[in-house]
């Protein structure tokens, strides 16, 4: 997501406040860890942490050991996004980009993708599922529209494959029940054993501030690490490509890549 300016910098690694900042805790709440005033983070705030750190397998099953927490193995969906794939996002400004888990719950973002879509910060980390989004009540950063039938096709294709994949994750086996009770037509897609596979697609971007926005999505995946990585790209020297630069300059002076 990125750094907020806090000065000339006289020593290398992240302050306090940067790192309170990419992790999405308060400073208070750090200093509390750090003097061991709270000696049981959640697992999603070590998480938190360990991203924001860009902190490798190793250290990463370090960090959740020191927490008291089981060190992060294949049973569950993983969220953990390697260093250089964190180093990647930072280089990509230019266009609007997010990670998902294999469940499609979104991990992390850049500037310019919640210039786009919205942000999604204050949401529960519950509500930023793209299966809840699209079979359920979207939340209110999720404006994007695209090929719906594909698009829902493709999404229950990967959600069973990810249950496949995780037989044992509870939290993903209750996401399954949550939105088949909710939804008849996943749960139609789920029974029917549908298939499907994301290919690059147009979507329509409903932009409060710059009007329509018309773009290319494609989904990268990550091999060992069962992520996606969401691309919007669009067409050099069209009418969005001119709106996308305006949002991204916006970007750049809210929040320092």
């Amino acid at each position: 997501m990125g750094l907020s300016g806090h000065g000339r910098r006289r020593a290398q690694g992240l302050r306090r406040e940067e790192l309170a900042g990419l992790a999405g805790v308060s400073v208070d709440y750090l200093v509390r860890l750090e003097q061991g005033r709270s000696r049981r983070p959640s697992r999603p705030i070590v998480t938190a942490l360990a991203r924001a750190l860009q902190l490798d397998e190793a250290e990463n099953a370090l960090l959740h050991q020191a927490a008291g927490l089981p060190v992060p193995s294949g049973r569950t969906v993983p969220v953990h996004i390697p260093p250089g794939v964190q180093r990647l996002l930072i280089r990509m400004t230019d266009y609007p980009v997010a990670v998902y888990a294999a469940d499609w719950s979104l991990i992390t973002w850049n500037p310019l993708w919640s210039a786009v879509c919205g942000d999604p910060a204050g949401s529960p980390a519950a509500d930023r599922n793209v299966i809840r989004a699209t079979f359920g009540a979207p939340p209110d950063w999720a404006n994007t529209h695209g090929p719906a039938e594909e698009i829902d096709r493709a999404l229950v294709a990967d959600l069973r494959q990810a249950v496949t994949t995780y037989p044992q994750d509870e939290q993903l086996r209750a996401l399954v029940a949550e939105v088949s009770a909710a939804s008849p037509r996943f749960e139609s897609l789920w029974r029917s054993g549908v298939a499907g596979r994301h290919l690059s697609s147009a979507k329509t971007i409903h932009h409060r501030l710059v009007g329509d926005l018309v773009l290319d999505c494609d989904v990268l995946t990550v091999t060992g690490s069962d992520l996606r990585i969401t691309v919007y790209t669009a067409a050099a020297g069209s009418t969005t490509a001119e709106r996308l630069e305006f949002l991204r300059v916006g970007a750049v002076h809210t929040v320092t890549p």
